[in-house]
């Protein structure tokens, strides 16, 4: 239970900005989970969590959070070197110049959209694996804006 427990913790760090014990555990909560604060407290401290300057939240050490840089960085990339892509449930297959697939995908990973899971790339293909069928819906639509735009 403690490492499940855990692993849902730096899921909930990874993909929102929380600041306080508390909010761990309402996402917790949300989640299924109940651990007390002392129960979470110990759990962010074994995890190594630290609080990021600006704004607090709980982020991993030496994890590159997206910047704004990243965000242009992978809007470029998404214009110039994506030829086409298609929504199957709440996975996006997208379709690059021959061997610019494992480069988008990383950009994507870097700057961790909230609809993204994970991505799987190879030469010229990648597979981004959604949050569901809205949250595939919605980066289909954003980043069809891009490539058409």
């Amino acid at each position: 239970m403690k490492s499940w427990r855990q692993s849902q913790i730096l899921d909930i760090v990874d993909q929102e900005a929380v600041a306080s014990q508390e909010e761990v555990r309402r996402h917790l909560v949300a989640k299924g989970i109940e651990a007390t604060q002392a129960t979470i407290s110990r759990d962010l401290k074994e995890l190594g969590l630290v609080k990021r300057a600006g704004d607090g939240a709980y982020v991993r050490p030496g994890v590159e959070r997206s910047s704004p840089a990243t965000d242009e960085q992978l809007r470029r990339a998404v214009a110039t070197l994506v030829r086409g892509l298609e929504r199957v449930g709440n996975l996006v297959v997208v379709r690059t110049d021959p061997g610019q697939a494992q480069a988008v995908a990383i950009l994507v990973d870097r700057v961790k959209p909230a609809e993204v899971v994970g991505t799987i790339a190879g030469d010229d293909t990648i597979l981004i694996i959604g949050r569901g069928e809205d949250a595939a819906r919605a980066l289909e639509a954003r980043w069809n804006g891009v490539v058409k735009g």
